[in-house]
């Protein structure tokens, strides 16, 4: 989503390193640029103007630390006034037990497949031990279905009543139901309009008098740009909310909500939905998108994705056969797997230091998918013992594989590669594997299958 942004920011940025004295006219063309790659991401215009001058103040009044050339400096300030943007620090859930969480939006935004996305999150991360969703949204019966669907998936508590006629009455008894069950939590996915209306906002109203939440989320879609912060605005003077959960910050809209939301309404973000699998949704972090908006990277997140979806045992078993520089192409073939779960390889790369320029889209995505149909063609034994791979064999996987020999030959070559790099980490020959990255590299990946470009 904020793929031009970076771009432009890294621009005015790598301008703003270059200068040895900060002061108030040889910054400024770095500050237009800053301003006019915020416009560009559809921020508010009075966000963007405010948050270019607050800069330009930091910079001319900071103190320069000694190991730190000004240039330097001033790129800090640009990403602690960017996390404040995004909204400083991160407000935790409401500790009161049992909690109740209201969910408000438009319809399309998301709101009933966040629920359940909250719900799982909430077990997960947050020590949540008995989630109950219930649906509220009796107008469309799809919306039941679809929550009551979610929740079986996750193995959790869903309640409705399509018999009901008063929506806020029904809402409340379920909830009375679902703590004297032992919920801790309840959410309540109510119902939405395609716009707002009185209608809507009154039965909101009515089961926020009913049911006391300490919670009350709007879920909005990012892909609506200044668009959904007018709609947060409005639901926050209607309905006081606590947070917002912010959806689709996977998609191509230029990011303009997030960075604008927490200034134009005064509520924070307070989780972000980043695809359509349940596992694609986090608690909102300002710090670390502002790190990623300015290409540094989510080294954190990373890791945090890793330790979720990483099968601990495999890991350890891993580490074991490298010490010995015991890896074969069945081993590839098991981190591929693990990898895959961690989402898709463009979002995994945005999250390394320096790597969020790099381009990783279909092509690479195919280019791996080839590579796992390469191995997949081949025996246990062929996995284990690739120096057996002979002309014939080749032919034969070439074929399995719906590839040609001149691919299986290439893979094969790349991890041979890759393996006699292993041995030499473990050999503590550092000299001779520079010399071998350097005959490999020529700015390809090192990944059998290629690199990226």
């Amino acid at each position: 989503m904020f793929n031009n942004l970076t771009d432009k920011l890294t621009k005015a940025l790598r301008d703003l390193r270059g200068l040895s004295k900060l002061t108030a006219e040889n910054i400024v063309p770095a500050l237009n640029e800053v301003n006019s790659a915020l416009l560009s991401a559809d921020v508010n215009f009075k966000v963007a103007q405010e948050f270019t001058e607050r800069v330009k103040v930091a910079c001319l009044g900071k103190e320069v630390v000694e190991s730190v050339s000004p240039g330097q400096m001033a790129v800090k300030v640009v990403s602690d006034e960017l996390t404040k943007l995004l909204g400083e620090g991160e407000k935790t859930l409401n500790p009161q037990r049992p909690l109740r969480i209201l969910l408000v939006g438009l319809q399309g935004s998301g709101k009933t497949t966040s629920a359940a996305k909250l719900a799982r999150h909430l077990i997960k991360k947050e020590g949540v031990r008995k989630p109950s969703l219930i649906a509220a949204d009796l107008r469309r019966p799809a919306a039941i279905d679809q929550l009551e669907t979610l929740a079986k998936n996750e193995g959790i508590d869903f309640r409705s009543d399509r018999t009901a006629q008063d929506v806020p009455a029904m809402v409340t008894q379920l909830t009375k139901d679902a703590e004297a069950s032992g919920s801790d939590v309840v959410i309540v996915d109510t119902a939405g309009r395609l716009q707002i209306d009185a209608d809507l906002m009154s039965e909101i109203s009515r089961i926020r008098e009913l049911i006391q939440p300490q919670e009350i989320f709007l879920v909005a879609d990012a892909a609506l740009g200044q668009q959904a912060v007018d709609v947060a605005a409005q639901f926050n003077a209607s309905t006081p909310l606590t947070g917002i959960i912010l959806t689709k910050l996977d998609g191509d809209a230029r990011g303009g909500a997030a960075l604008s939301m927490k200034s134009v309404t005064g509520v924070p973000i307070r989780y972000i939905g980043t695809g359509e699998k349940s596992v694609d949704f986090d608690t909102f972090h300002p710090d670390r998108l502002a790190q990623r908006i300015l290409g540094m990277g989510d080294v954190v997140s990373l890791v945090e994705k890793a330790q979720e979806v990483v099968d601990q045992k495999e890991a350890a078993r891993m580490v074991e056969k490298l010490k010995k520089s015991d890896f074969d192409l069945e081993d590839f073939l098991a981190q591929m797997s693990q990898m895959k779960k961690m989402g898709p390889l463009g979002d995994i790369m945005k999250m390394m230091p320096g790597m969020g320029n790099v381009q990783v889209g279909a092509r690479e995505e195919k280019m791996l998918g080839k590579t796992e149909a390469i191995i997949l063609s081949m025996t246990v034994k062929e996995r284990r013992k690739p120096d057996i791979l002979n002309a014939s064999r080749r032919a034969r996987i070439a074929k399995g594989s719906g590839t040609q020999v001149s691919d299986v030959n290439a893979m094969i070559k790349q991890f041979t590669q890759m393996r006699e790099m292993m041995k030499m980490m473990k050999g503590g020959r550092g000299h001779e594997l520079m010399r071998k990255m350097g005959q490999m590299g020529g700015g390809r990946g090192g990944f059998p299958g290629g690199g990226f470009r």
